[in-house]
């Protein structure tokens, strides 16, 4: 599994047990994710370990109030640990358990990401972030998916403050979880 994983996804030093099981479920949904406990490295121990492992990027899930409260990418060169934008504060999440009577609870092999036109700019910018930084295609908004791929990551806008993103099964497109409310996205990260 690591010779073909491309992100190494972990948690804040002190993790509540729902951020540590958001971060499972995201390993679930993204492929060529793994999700490991970060214990007590520091973000260098864990961007070498994150080397051994032949990956260079790592996403960290930080709390907030016991939930999961922002996403941070890095990518590892050789001059150390890089910040990639944009950092996301989470609102809340819905986890895969929520959903577990209504859909199959599988790991998804492929993925693609899907952001519908007419939305705000940053959806798109977004769309795009994610899609370089998981290494996962970026699809027009109703192009013909469901031979193709496991599932979509479909990104909307709630209202004018929050962005949903959902993860949902092809071809039937039934949601599997999680489930994320973004409140902001910080783009400048000086």
């Amino acid at each position: 599994m690591t010779d073909e994983s491309s992100v190494l996804l972990t948690t804040s030093r002190r993790p509540s047990r729902r951020t540590r099981t958001f971060c499972k479920n995201l390993s679930y949904v993204f492929p060529k994710v793994i999700s490991t406990n970060r214990g007590k490295l520091s973000l260098e121990g864990v961007a070498e370990k994150a080397l051994n492992l032949n990956i260079e990027k790592i996403a960290f899930v930080s709390r907030w109030k016991g939930d999961p409260g922002k996403i941070q990418f890095y990518r590892i060169d050789r001059t150390g640990l890089s910040r990639f934008s944009p950092s996301i504060c989470i609102k809340n999440v819905k986890l895969r358990r929520a959903f577990k009577k209504d859909s199959p609870q599988k790991r998804i092999n492929s993925l693609s990401i899907v952001a519908p036109q007419g939305h705000s700019s940053d959806i798109k910018r977004l769309a795009n972030a994610l899609s370089a930084f998981f290494d996962t295609p970026l699809l027009p908004f109703g192009r013909s998916y469901d031979e193709d791929f496991d599932a979509i990551l479909n990104l909307s806008s709630v209202d004018s403050m929050l962005t949903l993103l959902a993860f949902k099964l092809i071809p039937e497109l039934i949601e599997v979880g999680p489930q994320i409310r973004i409140s902001r996205l910080i783009w400048n990260l000086n």
